[in-house]
């Protein structure tokens, strides 16, 4: 069928990003795609440009964020498509969840140092401000210094067969959960970010809810429809078949609108293509407008 929405994609106002605002833009136009939302991590910094470059190339965008949350000890990811991106809630919710950020990014640096990787908070927060550093974006910036001793043994992340997707699997030899570099989440409570919700402007989508870090069953599903989320992103790259019927069956059971994201980053993720989805109708668009605030 393919796609014409693709409402979950990131610009370098994320620190895992490639493109900025605008090339996301015209690339959404080459792609043949009507609507996007670009969602960046924990900010909206995306706002206007990306609003502006829409106007131009005849794309719509809708204003959204990816909020990083914790809800029953696992990391959850909402978007906020329609946020209302100049609100005073939306920018007090930035800087709460920025601040949390910042500190599980330096505590990640520093665990890597009492491992012995020659590397310093300084180096990381120049290659990423103003966005707090994300996992991924520390071990880019690990492996473009392995020429230093301390660092040589990352070269083997380095073979030309994984070369593209170095930082993804030193991220899960490291920062995941019983690895050496691992540190307690300190996301905002998603039960908190849903009760604000309303106020922000935005609709509370779940991402990717197969995601190998939420773990989502039905049973989260059925609790977090109750306190306020209106959608469900069930195509995405982060979902085989079996995933996507399991949770479009559960959408459709919980009324919760069916959408489609790519999780689009650029080089630090290249398998993922913008608006390359199963689905991504326009509906999903319009069903998602009626649950504004």
């Amino acid at each position: 069928m393919g796609a014409h929405v693709d409402l979950h994609i990131h610009s370098n106002k994320s620190s895992d990003g490639e493109y900025s605002p605008s090339e996301i833009v015209v690339l959404a136009r080459a792609t043949g795609l009507r609507a996007i939302a670009v969602a960046d991590h924990d900010t909206v910094a995306a706002y206007p440009e990306a609003l502006e470059a829409g106007a131009a190339e005849g794309v719509e965008v809708i204003p959204s964020m990816e909020v990083t949350t914790v809800y029953d000890e696992r990391e959850f990811h909402l978007l906020l498509p329609f946020l209302s991106w100049g609100s005073s809630v939306v920018t007090n919710l930035e800087k709460e969840v920025s601040r949390r950020r910042f500190k599980e990014a330096a505590e990640r640096v520093g665990k890597l140092k009492e491992l012995g990787f020659d590397i310093t908070w300084e180096e990381i927060v120049s290659k990423t401000a103003p966005a707090a550093p994300l996992g991924v974006t520390i071990a880019q910036v690990l492996l473009e210094k392995t020429d230093r001793p301390a660092n040589r043994e990352l070269k083997r992340y380095l073979k030309v067969e994984k070369k593209n997707f170095a930082p993804y699997h030193f991220y899960k030899d490291y920062f995941m959960e019983g690895m050496p570099a691992c540190v307690p989440r300190q996301n905002i409570p998603l039960v908190e970010v849903l009760e604000i919700a309303p106020a922000t402007g935005g609709v509370p989508v779940l991402a990717h809810p197969g995601a190998y870090f939420q773990r989502t069953t039905r049973e989260d599903i059925a609790v977090l429809k109750d306190r306020g989320v209106r959608g469900l992103e069930v195509y995405t790259s982060y979902h085989d078949a079996e995933k996507t019927r399991f949770f479009k069956e559960v959408a459709d059971a919980f009324g919760l609108v069916a959408t489609a994201g790519s999780d689009f980053h650029g080089a630090v993720k290249p398998h993922v293509k913008l608006g390359g989805l199963e689905r991504g109708e326009y509906e999903m668009v319009e069903a998602l407008r009626k649950w504004r605030p």
